[in-house]
């Protein structure tokens, strides 16, 4: 009876391209297509938005008896949720989907550096989805996977990922401020991952995300053995501080 149930979505604030109102418009309907199913799930009924939807496909869902206060009761304690980068969103069509790399379509941001396969890099992203789900939930949050995709240069069981710390250093910083400055109430966050393995964006093995280095090339050949990269060290003093210590 004291577990905590939670939701699980990929999140990642969408800006509008421009102060142009249709692309404002356009943000909010690209929020609302990520945002449904915890809105459900969350506020326990389904938001007004989307039954509009439902019915302008003359889709009717069965109501059993009891079933709106079974939604009702069952609401999460808690949402979960993944963060790799924001979204841009316009009225353009010429301008849709330019990102490279991102899993969602997207405009690409100008502003934003991205990572070697593309993905746009907004660690102050990060703060302002907390408080997108914070302020539209009122429900703690838990980062479970945030992390940079990278080729790693393997030297003589050797390597020197700083701009994977540089990375999940700036994320942390924007999440201390958004529970110490904006006070949205975070449970705990977690990388993705704590070691190599094949991405499931790409299926490269030479797209790396973990601490622990794994000897394998994208045939799966290779010794298999395992290496401490810098950030392994680097991240098990953030956890011994619990975030405190990020230098």
């Amino acid at each position: 009876p004291s577990m905590k149930l939670g939701c699980m979505l990929a999140a990642g604030n969408a800006y509008p391209y421009s102060c142009n109102p249709e692309d404002v418009m356009e943000s909010i309907k690209m929020d609302r297509e990520n945002y449904f199913f915890a809105d459900v799930q969350c506020r326990g009924f389904y938001p007004t938005y989307a039954l509009k939807q439902l019915e302008r496909n003359q889709i009717t869902i069965p109501f059993e008896e009891n079933d709106e206060n079974v939604l009702k009761e069952g609401v999460v304690d808690f949402v979960s949720f993944s963060y790799y980068n924001s979204l841009v969103a316009t009225s353009n069509t010429e301008l849709k989907s330019t990102a490279k790399g991102n899993i969602f379509a997207s405009v690409e941001n100008p502003y934003l550096k991205s990572s070697e396969w593309g993905w746009q890099i907004d660690p102050l992203g990060l703060r302002i989805t907390c408080n997108i789900l914070y302020d539209r939930y009122q429900k703690p949050l838990f980062i479970v996977e945030n992390g940079l995709g990278a080729i790693d240069q393997f030297n003589d069981g050797d390597i020197q990922d700083d701009y994977r710390i540089d990375y999940l250093r700036s994320h942390l910083k924007a999440l201390k401020d958004a529970i110490n400055i904006d006070g949205v109430d975070v449970l705990g966050y977690t990388t993705w991952g704590c070691i190599d393995l094949i991405s499931a964006s790409t299926g490269e093995m030479k797209k790396r995300y973990g601490f622990i280095y794994v000897d394998a090339d994208e045939s799966g050949n290779g010794t298999l053995n395992r290496y401490k990269k810098k950030s392994f060290s680097w991240y098990q003093e953030v956890i011994k501080s619990n975030g405190q210590n990020l230098d």
